[in-house]
Order: C-alpha cells, then structure tokens, then sequence
C-alpha cells in the first residue's frame, strides 16, 4: 500500500468545510479502492452479492466517522470500525497490518483536510 507515515494517537478534530468534506469523502473511497484486502472481499462476493455496496457504506461510515464523533479521534478506534466492518460486512479477517496502515493513511488525510479548514 506504501509507506506510513506516523500519526499521534489522537487527533483534535474541526469540522470540515463543505468543499473540503466533498473531497475527502472522495479521497476515502479511493484510498478504500486502492486496499488489496477490501477490493479481495468485494471482487470475490464474501459478503454478499450486495458486497460492493457494503465497500461504499464502509467509506460512508468512515466519513461519518470522522464527522461526526465529538470526542478526539483516536486511531485505535477507527482500526476497530475498520476491523468490525470487516468481519461483520465481509465474513473476512484482515491480519497482514493493512487495517492498521489504511486506519493512518485515514488519520493522516483527515489531518491534512482540516488544516485545510484553517
């Protein structure tokens, strides 16, 4: 998937504004397009036949995710929404670290749209 970058463990959050919140939402599905282990699960129907549906509910969770908590965001957390999707959506379970590095690919982007926001 590429290197990581490190990104603290949590992360104050600003709304984001409207246009940035269009892109980033667009910058998720895309990084989500881009993982090997979601597009497997998608590709080979393991949830469903509606799997590809379940991929762009997962990038909409995400976002909501990110939107719309009022606590500070920690990575941990969106490893587990990452995981949980995962298992529940895809009967899969992802243990080669992708779900770790998507999750800080997920916290950098969202670090750099809301310095946007500024």
């Amino acid at each position: 998937m590429g290197s990581i970058n490190i990104v603290p463990s949590i992360t104050r959050k600003k709304p984001l504004l409207q246009g940035v919140s269009h892109h980033f939402q667009e910058e998720i599905s895309l990084l989500l397009s881009r993982w090997n282990g979601l597009q497997m699960a998608v590709q080979n129907e393991w949830g469903g036949r509606d799997s590809l549906q379940k991929s762009h509910q997962l990038a909409t969770d995400i976002f909501s995710w990110f939107s719309q908590s009022r606590a500070p965001l920690c990575v941990e957390d969106l490893e587990n929404l990452l995981h949980e999707s995962l298992l529940f959506s895809f009967n899969t379970e992802i243990e080669d670290g992708s779900i770790e590095e998507v999750a800080e690919q997920l916290m950098n982007m969202h670090e750099e749209y809301s310095h946007r926001n500024q």
